[in-house]
C-alpha cells in the first residue's frame, strides 16, 4: 500500500525531462523564457484530495514537508489508515490545515502517543465512518484549540462519554451534591469554540445521552441527529439498554453528569438554533413541544417519523400543526422561511383543529393560541365545483320531457342520444338552448359547435333545449348561407 508521498508523487509528480539539442536553424537566435521554480504539476495545491487512494502511511518525512506546507485543506477519505501515529505524522507536517476529512478510515485502535503539538489553525475536522472511540475524540479536542465543526457520524456510537478523565473529583462530587456543575465547567473550558456538530447515524435512542454532547459543547449551534434511533425527547422515559455492553455502560455512568432530577430536554442546548431530527423514532406531539421551549431554536428538520406514519393529516395539514406548535422557528423542513401570514393562518387552523376535540386532548398551545387570536367560528364547506349533471327541459315539437345530462358532454354526443327522443338523426338536428332567465330577453342560442361542452353554456337545471330537424331545401347560394342567427330562428319559428 502507498504511502502519501507516494500517492503525491503519483499524481503531482514532476514530469520527466527530455533533452533535446536545438537546431542547427536556430543557433544564434536568442530567445527569453519564463521558466516557474516549480513545475504547474510538482506545486501541491492548498486543496489536497487523495480519496480512495489506499493510504497507510505518512511517508518521508522532509519530503512531505517540503510538499505540503501550504496545504489548507485536506480529504483522504477512503483511505487504508488505521494507524493514529501515521496519521498524525501527515497532519504535523502541514500546519496551514483548516480542513481535514478522515472518513471511512479505520481509526479504532486508541491513541497511545503523547501530541505535543497543536493545530490552532483547524476549523474542520470530519471523522464519519472511522469508529474512533470518545476517549481518542477527547484527546484529538484537546490538541484542536480553535474547532468549529465536527463529524462524528455513522460511528456506531450507542452513548456519549466525553468527560475528562483527568479531572479530579471535587468538593461537590465529595459532599455528595447532585447538582455539581464543575465537570460542566471544565469541559466548557476545552469545547466552548465548537459550533457545529454532524452526529448521523449512530444508535443511541434516548435524549440523556444527546444531552451529553449539549453539555460538552455548550455553545452548539447546529446539530444534524438524522437517522438516529431517538425514541423521544423526554428525560424521564425508561433507557433501552439493548446494544449496549457492560463497557458501555461503564462509560455512560462515569459520562458528564447531567442527570439533575429538574432538568429538561432543552437545558443543555441553550445556544442551539438548528436542529435536524429526520428519519428518528419520534412518534409524539409532545417531542414537538418540548422542540417549541429550546430557547434559541430557530430552524428544524423533522420528517420521516413514525409521527408522520398515519393518514390523519395531509402534508399540508402537517406542517400547519408543526409551525403553530413552534412559534419561535423561523425555517421548517428547508425551503424559505415562514411568514407572518403563513404563521397566523396556520395558528387559526389549529385551533380550528382542536376546538371540536375534548378539552384532554387539547395541547396546551391551544389556550396560548385562543388568547391570541380569541375563539374563531369554523369554516363553512363551500363547494364551487360546478354540478356534474343538471335536469334539462328537451322540447321538440309538440313533445317535452325534462331529462338528466351531463354537462361534461359534447354538443355532438348529446344531439346522438336524443335520436330516440326526436325521431330523426343527430346529422339532421338543430338544437337551441334557452336560458330560463334570458328567455325573453335574448330569446333561443343555437347550439352550433358539435364539439363544445355542456357547461361552457353555463347551463343550469331548469333551461331547456329545443330541437328541430333542419329544413329540406336545395344547395343553398353563398348569400343564403350566410344568414344570421336571428334569421335561422324565424326560420324555425323560434
Amino acid at each position: 500500500m502507498p504511502s502519501l508521498l507516494e500517492a503525491l508523487e503519483q499524481k503531482y509528480g514532476d514530469p520527466v525531462d527530455s533533452d533535446s539539442s536545438p537546431d542547427a536553424d536556430s543557433a544564434g537566435i536568442s530567445v527569453a523564457i519564463f521558466v516557474p521554480c516549480k513545475s504547474p504539476r510538482a506545486a501541491v495545491p492548498a486543496l489536497l484530495v487523495l480519496n480512495d487512494c489506499d493510504i497507510a502511511t505518512a511517508g518521508e518525512r522532509e519530503a512531505l514537508v517540503a510538499k505540503c506546507s501550504n496545504v489548507e485543506e485536506l480529504d483522504l477519505a477512503k483511505n487504508k489508515l488505521d494507524q493514529w501515529t501515521e496519521v498524525f505524522g501527515i497532519l504535523e507536517h502541514m500546519p496551514r490545515l483548516k480542513f481535514v476529512n478522515l472518513s471511512f478510515n479505520s481509526l479504532s485502535k486508541p491513541i497511545d502517543i503523547s501530541l505535543d503539538k497543536r493545530w490552532d489553525e483547524l476549523r474542520n475536522l470530519v471523522l464519519n465512518s472511522t469508529y474512533v472511540n470518545w476517549k481518542s475524540v477527547q484527546k484529538i479536542l484537546d490538541h484542536l484549540p480553535n474547532l468549529e465543526e465536527l463529524h462524528l457520524s455513522l460511528n456506531d456510537y450507542n452513548n456519549v462519554n466525553l468527560h475528562d478523565t483527568n479531572t479530579t473529583e471535587c468538593e461537590c462530587s465529595e459532599n455528595k451534591n447532585d447538582n455539581c456543575d464543575c465537570q460542566n465547567v471544565a469541559l466548557q473550558k476545552k469545547h466552548s469554540v465548537i459550533r457545529i456538530l454532524h452526529f448521523t447515524g449512530n444508535p443511541i435512542n434516548n435524549w440523556r445521552e444527546i444531552s451529553k454532547l449539549g453539555y460538552a459543547f455548550p455553545n452548539l449551534e447546529s446539530l444534524v441527529l438524522a437517522k438516529c434511533p431517538i425514541k423521544s425527547l423526554d428525560l424521564n422515559e425508561e433507557e433501552s439498554n439493548e446494544g449496549l455492553n457492560t463497557n458501555c455502560n461503564k462509560g455512560s455512568q462515569n459520562g458528564l453528569n447531567s442527570n439533575s432530577k429538574n432538568e429538561s430536554p432543552y437545558d443543555a442546548f441553550k445556544s442551539l438554533k438548528i436542529l435536524n431530527l429526520n428519519s428518528t423514532n419520534l412518534s409524539s406531539w409532545d417531542d414537538i413541544e418540548y422542540l417549541a421551549k429550546f430557547p434559541s431554536l430557530q430552524c428544524v428538520r423533522i420528517q420521516g417519523c413514525p409521527l408522520w406514519e398515519s393518514n390523519e393529516y395531509t402534508e399540508y395539514e402537517r406542517r400547519q400543526l408543526l409551525i403553530a406548535r413552534l412559534p419561535n422557528i423561523q425555517t421548517l423542513n428547508g425551503g424559505g422561511g415562514i411568514t407572518a401570514e403563513e404563521r397566523e393562518a396556520a395558528e387559526r387552523a389549529f385551533i380550528r383543529f382542536y376546538m371540536d376535540k375534548p378539552e384532554s386532548d387539547r395541547p396546551e398551545r391551544y389556550s396560548e393560541l385562543v388568547q391570541i387570536h380569541g375563539k374563531l367560528d369554523p369554516l363553512v364547506n363551500v363547494d364551487l365545483r360546478p354540478e356534474k349533471r343538471v335536469r334539462i327541459t328537451f322540447t321538440c315539437g309538440s313533445n317535452s320531457e325534462i331529462k338528466s345530462v351531463d354537462i361534461y358532454r359534447t354538443v355532438s354526443d348529446l344531439k346522438q342520444r336524443l335520436e330516440g327522443f326526436a325521431g330523426f338523426p343527430a346529422s339532421k338536428m338543430r338544437l337551441f338552448y334557452v336560458d330560463q332567465d334570458l328567455r325573453d330577453i335574448q330569446g333561443p342560442e343555437l347550439m352550433r359547435y358539435p364539439s363544445k361542452q355542456l357547461f361552457s353554456y353555463n347551463i343550469r337545471s331548469g333551461d331547456e333545449i329545443i330541437i328541430v330537424c333542419k329544413q329540406e331545401t336545395k344547395r343553398r347560394t353563398h348569400s343564403e348561407s350566410n344568414i344570421t342567427e336571428k334569421q335561422e330562428r324565424a326560420m324555425y319559428n323560434l
